[in-house]
């Protein structure tokens, strides 16, 4: 098995079924070797069952504790047969899936980099003119990150080697928001991450629409200087928006 596909999801009904349907695209399934794990954290509507009929393993969190998302992801992490494991967030639709495999494939795999990430931005239907200036910045930015030695890869789309990934302890478990960040700014400390610009998925802007993008943008900011500084998140707990 080479590429481990890991979705952790909580009630995502509505938006999970986009995303497997790609992944299980019969041609895609023959071109590249991969397998398909929901982790779902404790999911009140119908995500499991989706998840049932379309992914290959679906692991479920029976604690009565919430689940945060870096424990769903190093839960689906466990399970996986891949020597490289691909988080996707249960929201998000790839622009191209073939293109998506091709790209890691010829720019990844045989590659040195450590970890790879994409860009990101809203869905075609949805998208506002302050969603391509807000994202269009980030996208810039987290690249530069990357380039000058910090890391950064938002958790939309992570791409680890598993070695390297169980080298860094997984996702820090202690952090209800930037953990994405922390992860990839400890596996950029080791070696260097390719983010591929020219690479993108599209992500719900539900998060915008309910917050505003100023009000995201200052909570991923000190959310980021409270993980640099206290190695913990300011944050107590990532708002579920459906």
């Amino acid at each position: 098995m080479k590429y481990s596909i890991i979705i952790p999801t909580l009630n995502e009904e509505k938006l999970l079924p986009n995303l497997l349907a790609q992944l299980t695209d019969e041609n895609l399934r023959d071109n590249f070797n991969f397998e398909i794990i929901v982790s779902d954290g404790g999911s009140s509507d119908n995500t499991v069952g989706i998840a049932s009929n379309l992914a290959d393993k679906v692991i479920t969190h029976e604690k009565s504790s919430k689940q945060n998302i870096s424990e769903g992801r190093n839960a689906g992490a466990e399970i996986a047969e891949g020597d490289i494991l691909i988080f996707l967030n249960g929201d998000i639709e790839l622009e191209n899936p073939h293109k998506f495999f091709e790209s890691i494939q010829t720019k990844f795999v045989d590659s040195k980099y450590l970890a790879m990430t994409c860009s990101v931005v809203v869905f075609p239907d949805e998208r506002k003119f302050i969603d391509s200036i807000f994202l269009t910045f980030y996208n810039y930015y987290f690249h530069a990150l990357n380039v000058i030695g910090l890391g950064m890869g938002r958790g939309e789309c992570h791409i680890v080697r598993k070695n390297i990934f169980w080298n860094m302890n997984g996702y820090n478990v202690k952090l209800a928001a930037g953990e994405d960040y922390d992860l990839f700014k400890n596996i950029r400390q080791e070696g260097k991450i390719l983010f591929d610009q020219k690479l993108f998925i599209f992500e719900s802007p539900r998060r915008y629409r309910k917050r505003g993008h100023f009000k995201i943008l200052f909570t991923w900011l000190l959310n980021s200087i409270f993980v640099t500084l206290k190695n913990k998140s300011l944050s107590k707990e990532w708002e579920q928006i459906r």
